[in-house]
C-alpha cells in the first residue's frame, strides 16, 4: 500500500508541476501587467526609428519567442495570432494602394505587370491611377507597412502577456472610469474569440455544418446572444459596485480637476512641437513639457481623491520587472543613439534595387528585447494542476505482486 501511495504521489507531482519551492528560488507568477506594457511600448518605439526589413522581421520573430515563452491560458493569451492576421492584412492593403495609386516607374526600375490607367484631371496632377508596377515600389510599400505592422504586434503582444484587469489596479484613481472602459474593450476580443471556437465545437459534436452561410448564420446567432448576456453581467457588476459614482468631490473640484488636465494636456503638445520643431522658440520645448507634466500630475493627484479603492494582493515590482522594462528601454536607447553604426543603415533605400545590410548594433538591440523571454519568471499554470489532481495519475500494478 505504501508502495502504491508513494507512486501515485511521484506521479502527481509530476504532472503538477513543482511544489512551491522554500528555498528563495524563483516560482511562477505573473509579471506586474506594467512590465509588459513599458517592454512593448519601448520596443514599438525603437521599430518606428527603422525600414530594414531585416530588423523588421528579426522583431517579429523576438514578439514570437516572447509570447509562445511567457503568455498564459487565459483567454486574451490566445490572441495574438489574431494580431499577426491584422499585420498581414496591413502589408497587403499598402502593397495593394501603392499599385493602384502608382507614381510611375524609371528605366532603371524592374517591371513587373500593369494595371489599367484610369486618366486624372489636372487639378488631380501629381497622382495616376494605375498603370505599370515595378519590383522597387511594391517592395517599398511591403517595407512601409512591415513597420506599422511590427507595431501593432507590440501592442499585440502587451496584451496578450499582460492582464488587462491587473494593468486596472495600477492606475490612477483619476483614470478608474477610463481604465475601466479600455479594459473592457480589451477584453471583448479575446472573449468573441473563445465564444466562436466554443460554439463551433458544440456544433461539430452535434454534427452540424461546419462551412458555408449557413454554419456562419448558426455561429454568429449565439456568438452575439452570449455577447449580450455578458454585457448585461457587466453592467449589472458595475451598478452594484457604485460604477460612475461621484464621490465626495463637489463641482468645483471637478472643474478645476478637468481645467488642469486640459492645461497639462496643452503644454505637452507645445513641448512636443517645441522639441520636434528646430525653429520653435526654446520656452516650447522642454520647460512647456515639464509645466503641462506638472499640471497633469496635479490634476490626477486631485482627481484621485473622489475614488476610493483597496488592493488585495498588489502585484509587486521587484527584479524580474525592471529587467524586462529596462530591456524594452535599452533597446529604444541604442537605436536612438546612432552609436557604433551608420544611420542610413536603419533606413535602406530600394531605388536602386540592392540588399539591405544588417548592421550589428541595432541587432544585438532588438535581440536584448527578447531576453524578456529569459527574464520575466514562467507563468503559472493553475488550470493544469488542478486538472490534474481532478484526473489522478495512472498507476500500472503487476499482477503477480497481488493487490495492495
Amino acid at each position: 500500500m505504501t508502495a502504491v501511495a508513494r507512486t501515485i504521489s511521484e506521479a502527481t507531482a509530476a504532472r503538477t508541476g513543482p511544489a512551491p519551492d522554500r528555498g528563495g528560488r524563483r516560482l511562477p507568477r505573473m509579471l506586474h501587467p506594467l512590465a509588459w506594457w513599458i517592454w512593448a511600448l519601448a520596443l514599438a518605439t525603437a521599430v518606428s526609428r527603422t525600414n530594414n526589413p531585416l530588423l523588421l522581421f528579426l522583431v517579429l520573430a523576438v514578439l514570437g519567442f516572447v509570447v509562445s515563452a511567457r503568455r498564459t491560458a487565459a483567454p486574451w493569451a490566445r490572441g495574438f495570432k489574431y494580431y499577426l492576421y491584422l499585420a498581414f492584412t496591413v502589408v497587403l492593403i499598402r502593397v495593394v494602394f501603392r499599385a493602384v495609386f502608382a507614381t510611375g516607374i524609371t528605366p532603371h526600375d524592374h517591371f513587373l505587370f500593369s494595371l489599367p490607367h484610369i486618366p486624372t484631371p489636372d487639378w488631380y496632377a501629381g497622382i495616376q491611377i494605375g498603370g505599370p508596377v515595378s519590383l522597387e515600389a511594391i517592395l517599398s510599400a511591403a517595407t512601409d507597412g512591415l513597420r506599422l505592422a511590427c507595431m501593432l504586434c507590440c501592442i499585440g503582444a502587451a496584451n496578450t502577456l499582460a492582464n488587462p484587469k491587473r494593468a486596472l489596479r495600477v492606475l490612477p484613481g483619476a483614470l478608474y472610469e477610463l481604465g475601466v472602459a479600455v479594459t473592457v474593450a480589451i477584453s471583448v476580443a479575446p472573449q468573441l474569440v473563445q465564444s466562436v471556437q466554443r460554439v463551433s465545437k458544440a456544433r461539430k459534436l452535434r454534427a452540424g455544418r461546419t462551412r458555408g452561410l449557413r454554419a456562419l448564420r448558426g455561429i454568429v446567432v449565439p456568438v452575439l446572444e452570449d455577447a449580450l448576456e455578458r454585457s448585461l453581467r457587466l453592467a449589472a457588476a458595475m451598478d452594484s459596485r457604485g460604477y460612475g459614482r461621484a464621490g465626495s468631490a463637489t463641482r468645483r473640484s471637478r472643474r478645476v480637476t478637468g481645467a488642469l488636465m486640459l492645461l497639462g494636456m496643452c503644454g505637452l503638445c507645445a513641448g512636443a512641437y517645441g522639441l520636434l520643431d528646430a525653429t520653435a522658440p526654446a520656452f516650447l520645448g522642454f520647460p512647456a513639457m515639464a509645466v503641462g507634466a506638472a499640471l497633469c500630475i496635479a490634476g490626477l493627484r486631485l482627481g484621485g481623491r473622489r475614488v476610493t479603492r483597496t488592493t488585495y494582493r498588489p502585484d509587486p515590482w521587484r527584479v524580474p520587472e525592471w529587467a524586462v522594462a529596462g530591456s524594452g528601454v535599452l533597446s529604444a536607447i541604442l537605436l536612438f543613439g546612432n552609436l557604433g553604426y551608420d544611420p542610413a543603415q536603419l533606413n535602406p533605400t530600394f531605388y536602386p534595387l540592392t540588399w539591405p545590410d544588417l548592421p550589428l548594433v541595432p541587432t544585438l538591440a532588438i535581440l536584448l528585447a527578447g531576453t524578456a523571454g529569459f527574464l520575466a519568471p514562467p507563468p503559472s499554470a493553475p488550470h493544469r494542476a488542478e486538472t490534474a489532481v481532478r484526473r489522478g495519475p495512472s498507476v500500472r500494478t503487476d499482477p503477480k505482486a497481488g493487490t495492495a
